[in-house]
């Protein structure tokens, strides 16, 4: 929020909230006591939106005032000028500025701009592995394979979709939550144990066995719902946080579908992949509601300072599901520390990611290699910190951990992961990760997006040419980078 002393230009957002609200200029601003003249002048951006007026709008209207702060775009904006800085718009630079000003100005335009890029990024993937498929089978992988014109939507693209529509929503479901508050109370799963009252409920309601299955038998699988044997099958190598979880999400299919079919509707997704990946994320979302309700985990959460490792003892459940059931504390009355949340493997994919505050994870190109989360591989049990500023100078404090999901074996080692959650350096000193830092005199590691969207000179991990940059070589020279560019 704002302090009173802070204004700000968003006359085009004002006036668009306006008319959603379906009021005119002289029954707005009599609302707020202010002249009718005056409105006027704030919403042609000739006059500065103060914080006083702002607050006023939140008491009379009840809603978000990061609307108008500027933060609830910051993704927007971050996402706009990503794309801008694509080889293709080479001779069409856009500032940081610019591209708030874009967000601020039209919204929808600038997503349906996103929504557009997107589309011509995908494009050119299919073009890429139909070329590398022309030079042999062995050349592309499965996914490109199958991303062919004829399918109406990709694999890359249906994730896309959910990930948009998942943080469109602050990655809060509200009813979902609730219902699954509700279940962790009738089952009593804060004094019982979680996995045998799951079980019973499985029974007792939709008369399902649980049967843990050798890997032999489930080689590829962790969860199986076997419906002509009424059993859930789960497999040996899952660990009982994971063993928990399974089941949650089983329960969660089976009654509530009705509902997350609701929300998935609203998401309005046009293919089948999308809708059904959605589906399951909804149904994750109720597995970890359900083994950490709401209220109770945030109470826990801000108790132990948010401890990661001590609150999933305290819940039973993993660093992974705990971490990232932190993302989700977002209720406008009971909120949490708005964290971002990113899981990548040894070779520096991310396969998840999410943030509810302002801090930016590029959809392309991994992340920064002086992020610290690529050394928990280094690491194995240990959790690590550090303080990291963005070139905007935004900075933050991030905690980042090697976990994986399910044991291995001798010929199938377990899968490796590192857990990246952070938040705005602000929110430090409510976290016990941070007890040994002088916030005070921080002195953070300078990092980028990643390297193609990083313009720091002169760094030492840099491994691409950052794009729309112009290079500039020196044969009689070696820099600790071997990419020098032009700062213009």
């Amino acid at each position: 929020m704002p302090n009173r002393e802070e204004k700000l230009l968003v006359g085009p957002r004002l006036r668009r909230f306006r008319q959603t609200m379906g009021l005119t200029q002289s029954r707005m601003a009599e609302d707020l006591g202010i002249s009718t003249s005056y409105l006027n002048l704030m919403e042609r951006n000739q006059r500065p939106l103060s914080a006083k007026v702002l607050l006023r709008m939140a008491e009379i209207y009840d809603f978000d005032i990061s609307n108008f702060t500027g933060s609830g775009d910051a993704h927007l904006v971050a996402e706009l000028y990503e794309a801008f800085r694509d080889p293709f718009f080479k001779d069409e630079t856009l500032s940081k500025n610019e591209a708030e000003d874009i967000v601020n100005t039209s919204p929808g335009a600038a997503r349906s701009f996103l929504k557009l890029y997107n589309k011509h990024r995908e494009q050119a993937r299919r073009q890429g592995a139909g070329a590398a498929l022309a030079l042999g089978p062995d050349t592309v992988s499965n996914d490109a394979r199958t991303g062919g014109e004829g399918n109406d939507e990709s694999a890359t693209e249906a994730v896309e979709w959910v990930r948009r529509f998942i943080h469109k929503e602050r990655n809060y479901f509200p009813r979902l939550d609730a219902a699954a508050e509700a279940l962790s109370e009738e089952l009593g799963l804060s004094k019982h144990q979680p996995h045998l009252a799951l079980t019973e409920r499985l029974k007792d309601k939709h008369g399902l066995s649980v049967k843990i299955m050798p890997i032999d038998v489930m080689p590829q699988m962790l969860r199986y719902f076997d419906r002509h044997s009424k059993r859930i099958n789960l497999s040996e190598l899952l660990r009982q946080s994971g063993r928990r979880f399974q089941l949650a999400f089983q329960i969660g299919m089976l009654e509530h579908r009705p509902l997350i079919d609701d929300i998935v509707k609203k998401a309005q997704f046009s293919g089948v992949e999308a809708q059904r990946l959605l589906r399951t994320s909804l149904a994750n979302y109720f597995a970890a509601a359900t083994l950490m309700p709401y209220r109770q985990f945030l109470k826990e959460a801000e108790s132990t300072k948010y401890d990661v490792d001590l609150l999933s003892h305290r819940f039973g459940t993993s660093f992974e599901q705990t971490a990232h059931r932190l993302t989700t504390l977002q209720n406008p009355q009971a909120r949490g520390i708005p964290f971002f949340f990113v899981r990548i493997d040894v070779a520096g994919n991310i396969s998840k990611r999410f943030s509810s505050g302002r801090f930016h994870i590029s959809q392309f190109g991994g992340a920064c290699p002086l992020w610290n989360v690529h050394e928990c591989f280094q690491t194995p049990g240990k959790t690590i910190t550090q303080m990291v500023q963005m070139p905007d100078e935004t900075t933050y404090f991030s905690i980042a951990r090697m976990v994986s999901r399910s044991d291995g074996t001798f010929n199938a080692p377990e899968q490796r992961l590192a857990i990246g959650l952070g938040c705005d350096v602000a929110y430090a000193p409510r976290l016990t990760y941070a007890q040994h830092y002088n916030l005070a005199e921080a002195r953070p590691t300078p990092i980028g997006v990643n390297c193609f969207l990083c313009e720091r000179q002169h760094c030492r991990q840099r491994a691409h040419a950052p794009l729309n940059k112009r290079l500039s070589f020196d044969e009689r020279a070696r820099g600790m980078s071997l990419y020098r560019f032009d700062d213009s």
